[in-house]
């Protein structure tokens, strides 16, 4: 199905930056990779702010006006996020949900601080997005990196506090940035790795590696890394013998994990931001996006509760003024597809949040415990 398609089929009006402008009461708009190798991600985005638009006309609109939905495209590149940013201010954009990628969120996040626009980003989740905003209108409803690693960190010193852990890195800025995090929690609350290395990326045999594990007698492995060198720990950890708990960050959120670690895989944990769709309060839309044969992943519904979100706010808010709803959205509570959203006074979201996923059977499922 095309997006002129999906549009049609919500009973949307919708226009994008090249066409021309149709009339329309209030603009709202979203930002994201329309096209490239991140498109799938923009599609989500379409797909949910599409949905909350035609959902949030049909039940009267906001302050009394309809919406109409501007759909840009910055290929997640900052400066044709500037771009982009400028080309919607001239559209007349009351609300921007957008950008995805940390770069284009950032940049753009200053033309629209300028012209007194709303930004909440569905995606973004270096923590300078908000520490460094702009101005009081920018928000995210995209968890912060840096509560992934408060998350492991809190698990592995209250639940394992009395094993022998390992932590491991694979050099890289993600993964080395990971677990010197988590190591930092998980230290700072009285407990110590009995050992620390760091391993190359890209190997396909973690023999040696495993070997130093084995001899220390490890309880518990945190790995911060990717999907296929934790498969191959995985599947060496198994050949050796070793029964210790891997633990992961939300790399591991993939089936390729599997397809490496296959049966060794089973009972790994991992840190990932709760998948919105399994939210009871996702539960219509999702359905209603997928009779649509649509995408309700994520994005979709990041997008779609960004969107319910500020028009809340709008009507929470004293007047339609820039300083009234970033107010509204401050000190407010909002009702979304995400569950009962608040933002704090750096523009955080308390949703959705880290929790703790593990592989069973081939799938991850959400930990019970």
């Amino acid at each position: 199905m095309t997006y002129q398609q999906l549009v049609a089929s919500l009973g949307l009006v919708a226009c994008s930056l090249i066409s021309s402008p149709a009339v329309a009461d209030m603009t709202v708009a979203i930002a994201g990779p329309m096209d490239g190798q991140f498109r799938a991600f923009g599609a989500q985005m379409q797909a949910g702010a599409a949905k909350a638009v035609a959902d949030i006309n049909a039940a009267g609109g906001v302050r009394g006006e309809q919406l109409v939905l501007e759909v840009a495209d910055d290929g997640c590149n900052d400066e044709q996020a500037v771009a982009v940013a400028n080309q919607l201010i001239g559209k007349g954009a009351v609300f921007v949900a957008g950008h995805f990628c940390f770069g284009a969120s950032i940049a753009a996040s200053a033309v629209y601080a300028d012209a007194g626009i709303v930004q909440i980003s569905p995606a973004t989740t270096l923590p300078r997005f908000t520490e460094a905003r702009p101005s009081s209108g920018i928000f995210r409803l995209a968890p912060r990196d840096d509560t992934q690693a408060l998350v492991a960190g809190q698990l592995l010193a209250s639940e394992f506090a009395s094993s022998r852990i390992a932590i491991l890195h694979d050099k890289t800025a993600y993964g080395k940035g990971l677990t010197d995090a988590v190591k930092a929690v998980m230290n700072d609350r009285g407990v110590s790795e009995s050992i620390a290395l760091g391993f190359d990326a890209g190997e396909d045999d973690y023999r040696n590696l495993v070997t130093q594990l084995s001899l220390e007698n490890v309880d518990v492995v945190y790995l911060g890394g990717y999907h296929p060198e934790a498969g191959l720990i995985g599947l060496e950890m198994a050949r050796q013998g070793l029964d210790a708990q891997l633990i992961g960050g939300d790399a591991l959120m993939t089936e390729e994990f599997w397809s490496v670690a296959g049966p060794s895989g089973e009972g790994t944990l991992l840190t990932y931001p709760e998948i919105p769709r399994e939210i009871e309060a996702s539960k219509d839309v999702v359905a209603d996006l997928e009779e649509a044969g649509l995408s309700a992943d994520r994005y979709a519904l990041t997008t779609y509760a960004a969107l319910q979100a500020w028009a809340q706010a709008m009507e929470q808010a004293a007047d339609p003024t820039f300083e009234a709803v970033a107010s509204s959205l401050e000190n407010g509570a909002f009702e979304t597809v995400l569950g009962t959203v608040r933002f704090d006074e750096n523009g955080d979201a308390n949703v959705p949040a880290y929790v703790w996923y593990e592989w069973q059977d081939g799938a991850p499922q959400l930990r019970s415990r």
